[in-house]
């Protein structure tokens, strides 16, 4: 068994697209528009992967978006997507100056939670151990629901 790719819905695909790739730095693979069905597909990789996702299509994310308005619920009963990064600190306070609220703040130098535009929430995980607790971020408190 391989993991394939994680499809989430999207009200916004520009949006959607943006803090996909321009803020949490995911890499468009492919795209797919199907007039038929009147939705778009948008799969997207860590940057880490996007050699094994040319060879086998894996692992992605899947960004759907239905071209007739449709209201999406439960973007917490979702669960979350996780991602591992160099350097959590500059990860989360380059994400901050693009304006993503860091809703659970890397106090411990491991762990930090966001939302996307469509409220998915966002799991970033410092690669191996974690970083020593560093201000400003041992002291922020959490911002809402992740």
């Amino acid at each position: 068994m391989r993991y394939v790719h994680t499809m989430v819905r999207v009200r916004n695909l520009d949006a959607a697209l943006d803090f996909y790739v321009h803020k949490l730095g995911l890499v468009e693979t492919r795209r797919t528009e199907n007039e038929f069905g009147r939705y778009t597909l948008v799969f997207l990789a860590a940057p880490a992967d996007v050699d094994s996702v040319r060879e086998r299509r894996a692992p992605e994310l899947e960004l759907t978006w239905n071209w007739d308005d449709e209201a999406y619920t439960g973007g917490r009963n979702f669960g979350h997507l996780a991602y591992r990064v160099e350097n959590i600190y500059a990860f989360c306070e380059r994400l901050a100056k693009a304006g993503v609220t860091i809703n659970r703040p890397p106090r411990d130098g491991h762990m930090a939670f966001i939302r996307s535009p469509d409220g998915i929430s966002i799991e970033i995980l410092q690669e191996g151990e974690a970083l020593p607790p560093q201000e400003p971020w041992s002291s922020l408190p959490n911002i809402g629901t992740w």
